[in-house]
């Protein structure tokens, strides 16, 4: 009994450590910019032999965004962001009746919970880093506000082969800054936000053209 009671006592200990080291983090990261993540680190030895090959990233306040890319955003990637607590839980429930028909099942992560990944953790689909990713999402749901997850998340997010963020993007694509943005080119740069490897704003498809489209009416929606 005294064995167990130590192997408690230590392990009580090392979740509290644990908790403590990680919410520090989250909770220090409320202020300070994130000029780092592991995909960047990922990328730069991907494309190591690349020699067109250019890191772009420049941090930009919320308020030196574009209110459209912050629609946009929303729009595609998750029209419930300011209403639900880190998990879309109707869309989640979308996503598992549909992945019984679909050959490529579909996610249902939220933009807090795509922040959680990019800032404190890797891009795999392990259930460890989906555990985590879970807990870091709980965090960062109980210690930021709505507008600096949106903020963190609009820096960070992979917007092209060695662009990140908004600011980055705006100048890349579109030769201004990101508070330029107009709703066409904030609508292209979201439509091309779940491949961006692959798609270009400045070069838009048909396919990112339609979806672009698509993101403006109900960017529209949320005007009204």
């Amino acid at each position: 009994m005294k064995i167990f009671g130590k192997i408690s006592k230590w392990t009580g200990i090392v979740l509290l450590c644990l908790f403590v080291f990680s919410a520090t983090g989250v909770l220090v990261t409320r202020w300070k910019p994130v000029h780092h993540t592991r995909l960047m680190s990922i990328r730069q030895s991907q494309f190591a032999k690349d020699k067109n090959f250019k890191h772009q990233y420049y941090w930009a306040d919320y308020n030196a965004i574009s209110p459209h890319l912050v629609r946009a955003v929303v729009a595609s990637e998750d029209n419930r962001f300011f209403q639900h607590h880190g998990f879309d839980w109707t869309e989640i429930q979308h996503a598992i009746k549909e992945n019984k028909v679909r050959k490529r099942p579909r996610g249902a992560s939220t933009i807090t919970q795509q922040v959680a990944k990019n800032v404190f953790l890797w891009p795999d689909n392990s259930w460890l880093r989906k555990g985590l990713e879970a807990y870091y999402t709980v965090l960062i749901e109980c210690l930021w506000p709505k507008e600096r997850i949106m903020e963190v998340y609009l820096n960070v997010a992979e917007m092209g082969k060695g662009v990140y963020g908004a600011e980055a993007a705006a100048q890349h694509y579109f030769k201004k800054n990101a508070s330029r943005l107009t709703a066409r080119e904030a609508a292209l740069i979201a439509a091309c936000l779940p491949n961006p490897l692959r798609r270009n704003p400045a070069k838009p498809s048909e396919y990112v053209q339609v979806r672009a489209s698509q993101i403006l009416t109900i960017m529209k929606q949320y005007e009204s």
